[in-house]
């Protein structure tokens, strides 16, 4: 999966991230893939569950990645 997603707000809290894109069906889920370190942000691992995501960063792991902009 490959998309993009536009903000409605400032930033967007990860584990939220992954759960509006459909990564995950809970957000129980997307933490769980957080804290397996599972997730990068710009490349790097992000094991904090509500990092905040914004304008012009790329979300990604296995079989996804989510490129978010300004709305």
């Amino acid at each position: 999966m490959n998309e993009t997603f536009e903000l409605e707000t400032e930033y967007i809290p990860l584990c939220d991230l992954l759960k509006y894109c459909g990564v995950t069906e809970t957000g129980g889920q997307a933490k769980l893939l957080i804290s397996g370190g599972e997730v990068l942000v710009d490349g790097r691992v992000e094991l904090r569950k509500t990092c905040k995501i914004r304008d012009g960063q790329v979300v990604s792991g296995h079989g996804f990645e989510i490129h978010v902009t300004a709305g």
